[in-house]
């Protein structure tokens, strides 16, 4: 069993807000939110993670960044290996039921896991994020204060909280998930 589960769960939930609040960008927030929570270091993958903002190039019309940067986030830890890509079963099939499970998360509490139906559910409306006046509307309606970063850290937690279970699952501490996440 991991210890101080619930404590981590919320403090993702907390770094996963507090640095979306600062700097924006759903996708690498969740992640930073996952990784600091969990003491994992992946510079490449938060780097990767940037196109996926607002759905994805910020057009709102794809998958929500804090849903991607779970799932991203989930599987590299407990994904399939390039270096055994005719293998890592477990793996792949832990990877797909992890953000199953986040998906489920996204639908219960957002109706959706795109990116533009979030924003209806939360704002009321969409943005078109390439337009000065509407970033400058999406800002002032509470995008980085309370509504894109509650989502941020919602996608955070729960992912933390999928993690850990799955970890828990396979008798791991802490540790050793951090290990996997090296693999």
């Amino acid at each position: 069993m991991i210890e101080d589960k619930e404590k981590l769960i919320k403090t993702a939930y907390e770094r996963g807000f507090e640095v979306e609040k600062l700097y924006g960008g759903c996708a690498q927030c969740t992640m930073i939110g996952i990784f600091d929570t969990l003491g994992i270091d992946n510079p490449s993958l938060i780097k990767a993670c940037t196109g996926l903002a607002g759905g994805g190039g910020r057009m709102c019309d794809g998958v929500c960044g804090g849903y991607a940067g779970g799932s991203l986030a989930m599987a590299s830890i407990f994904g399939r290996r390039r270096s055994n890509m005719d293998g890592d079963i477990e793996d792949k099939t832990a990877a797909y039921d992890m953000t199953i499970r986040l998906r489920q998360v996204f639908i219960k509490e957002y109706g959706s896991i795109i990116c533009g139906d979030i924003h209806k559910k939360k704002f009321g409306r969409n943005y078109n994020m390439w337009s000065q006046i509407e970033m400058d509307q999406f800002n002032a309606d509470g995008a980085h204060t309370d509504k894109c970063t509650s989502v941020v850290g919602t996608a955070a937690a729960s992912a933390v909280r999928i993690i850990l279970d799955e970890a828990e699952k396979r008798g791991m501490s802490l540790e050793a998930l951090r290990i996997k996440a090296l693999e």
